[in-house]
């Protein structure tokens, strides 16, 4: 099974934040994703919101433009993936987010790989004049601009929201035919995005462990899906909220796990279909005793997965 690295301070949301993790500053976090690179995790995902409404306590404040924060940490490191968790895909124009992207894989040398989805803030739309109610559908035209601008020589789309026709646009992604697709949601109709773009599916909070088997066949039954491997991502610490963000009051992810508790659990996840996963972050004091936490984790943990 693969590991993600989980960076701490790069959301405040209450049922998840330890408090040592606010005074964590951006150099910081740098130097964590070098360290993360040097111990061979495989991957860092960054979680993206961008305008939250005000009266919204569980959510937090706190968060990073994913696709400008996965170029900084390509820039500090040489070999770790770089992922979003996720992006929200109908709020940026597919354009300009494009080519953020393929720049990010340009100049990370193919270290690139986005996870698009819908977010679950109806206001974080109306800062951006975007109709709540036809999201799914501007995701969707969206993806296929993004990928026809990604593939194309000459690009051209015609759809609803997004019209170009035959312009210049490079540099491509350096992976081929362009960076991955992951899909964040557990709706059918995100589980129909997942079967038709996807090269991954990050589970949503709000799906049980034991209902990611019948996620994952649906996912196969569509009409859509041509045969490929397919990475299925669920941290241990997901049980921890329910919808919109707030605690769920299980806690048997919060505190000082024994290696082979988590052994046990992730060896549960694979069985079910994950193959991408993290173990969360403890209840320690400071950066450093993260770091110790975090090389165990790669010694005592990964070598038994």
């Amino acid at each position: 099974m693969k590991l993600t690295f989980p960076i701490p301070h790069l959301m405040e949301i209450q049922a998840m934040l330890q408090p040592w993790e606010l005074a964590v500053t951006g150099p910081d976090q740098l130097r964590l994703a070098q360290r993360a690179e040097e111990l061979g995790y495989d991957m860092i995902a960054i979680p993206e919101h961008l305008a939250v409404p005000p009266d919204d306590q569980h959510t937090g404040h706190f968060w990073l433009h994913s696709t400008t924060a996965q170029a900084a940490l390509a820039g500090a490191t040489s070999r770790i993936l770089l992922n979003s968790s996720v992006t929200i895909l109908p709020l940026q124009h597919p354009i300009l987010h494009a080519k953020a992207l393929a720049t990010a894989d340009w100049l990370s040398g193919g270290r690139m790989v986005v996870t698009f989805g819908l977010g679950s803030i109806r206001k974080e739309y109306d800062y951006f004049g975007v109709k709540w109610e036809e999201r799914g559908a501007i995701a969707d035209e969206y993806l296929e601009a993004i990928i026809a601008l990604w593939t194309q020589e000459r690009p051209t789309f015609e759809g609803k929201y997004v019209q170009f026709r035959d312009i210049g646009f490079n540099p491509k992604p350096v992976q081929k035919p362009h960076l991955p697709i992951w899909i964040g949601g557990d709706s059918k109709p995100a589980l129909r995005r997942v079967a038709r773009f996807g090269a991954g599916w990050i589970v949503s909070f709000r799906t049980a462990p034991e209902e990611i088997p019948d996620r994952i066949d649906y996912i196969k039954s569509q009409t859509s899906w041509r045969e490929r491997p397919l990475e299925v991502s669920h941290g241990l610490g997901t049980s921890r909220l329910t919808r919109d963000h707030a605690p769920s009051g299980d806690d048997s992810m919060s505190g000082s796990l024994s290696a082979q508790q988590i052994v046990d659990a992730l060896g549960r996840f694979k069985e079910l279909g994950v193959t991408t996963s993290s173990v969360p972050i403890p209840p320690v004091a400071n950066v450093e005793a993260y770091l110790d936490h975090a090389q165990w984790v790669m010694e005592e943990i990964k070598p038994k997965l």
